[in-house]
C-alpha cells in the first residue's frame, strides 16, 4: 500500500515522536510512515528514539547558519531530499516563517498542551502552558492538534482532548498527565487523518 512520507521535527525527549512510532507499528497510523526525524538540538533524546527504530535523523542547528532563512533552508532541503509529504511538529521549539509554512500549506501539524484558544500563542510552550492553567485555576485542560499557519497556535483545529486538573497538581505532574491522556493519543490519530487525506487527494 502506498504511504505518505512523514517527517517529525523535535527539540527534546521525543515522547510524542515515540507515540507516533508506536502508533505506526500498531496500525493506528497506516496511511503514512515516519521517514525522517529533524532536531534543532543535538542532545535531544528524540534522536536516540529515531536511531532505535531505524529512522533517518538529521540535526540542524540554528547557530551554524547566518540567518533564520538559511537555517530553514537547510531543513527544507532535508525534507525535499526525503520526499516528505507531511510534517509533524512534536515539541519543536522554533517558530517557522510564513515562507516555510507556505511551502507545506495544510501539510504541517502541531500538538499544543492546552485546549486552544486557552493558554496558547507567543510565549506559551512547555511548562509555561501548565503553569498558566494552574495559575488561572481551570478545572479542565487538555491538548490540541492543529494545522500550522502564520499565527503561533492559530491554525485550524484538527482534534482536541480534555484532561481534568487534580488537587495538588504541579506544572510537572499536569504536563505528564496531559501527555499521557491527550497528546500521545490525539497526535497519532490526527497524523493518520491528515496522511489519509493527503493520499486521497493524490498528494
Amino acid at each position: 500500500m502506498e504511504k505518505v512520507n512523514i517527517a517529525v521535527l523535535v527539540s527534546g525527549g521525543g515522547t510524542n515522536l515515540q507515540a507516533i512510532i508506536d502508533a505506526e507499528k500498531s496500525g493506528i497510523i497506516k496511511s503514512g510512515s515516519v521517514k525522517l526525524v529533524i532536531s534543532n538540538n543535538s542532545k535531544a533524546y528524540a534522536l536516540e528514539r529515531a536511531k532505535q527504530n531505524d529512522i533517518e535523523s538529521k540535526v540542524v542547528l540554528r547557530r551554524e547558519y547566518g540567518s533564520d532563512a538559511e537555517f530553514e533552508n537547510a531543513i527544507l532541503q532535508a525534507l525535499e531530499a526525503a520526499g516528505i509529504d507531511l510534517i509533524v511538529l512534536a515539541g519543536f521549539m522554533s517558530i517557522l516563517s510564513p515562507d516555510f509554512i507556505g511551502r507545506y500549506r495544510d501539510r504541517i501539524i502541531n500538538v499544543h498542551p492546552s485546549l486552544i484558544p486557552s493558554f496558547c500563542g507567543k510565549g506559551f510552550y512547555g511548562l509555561k502552558v501548565h503553569e498558566a492553567a494552574l495559575h488561572y485555576g481551570v478545572k479542565v485542560t487538555g491538548a490540541t492538534v492543529h494545522f500550522v499557519n502564520e499565527v503561533p497556535d492559530g491554525g485550524r483545529i484538527i482534534l482536541q482532548k480534555a484532561v481534568e486538573v487534580e488537587e495538588g497538581d504541579t506544572p510537572e505532574i499536569l504536563q505528564k498527565r496531559v501527555m499521557a491522556q491527550a497528546e500521545h493519543i490525539i497526535l497519532p490519530q490526527a497524523t493518520e487523518m491528515i496522511a489519509r487525506n493527503i493520499l486521497f487527494s493524490g498528494r
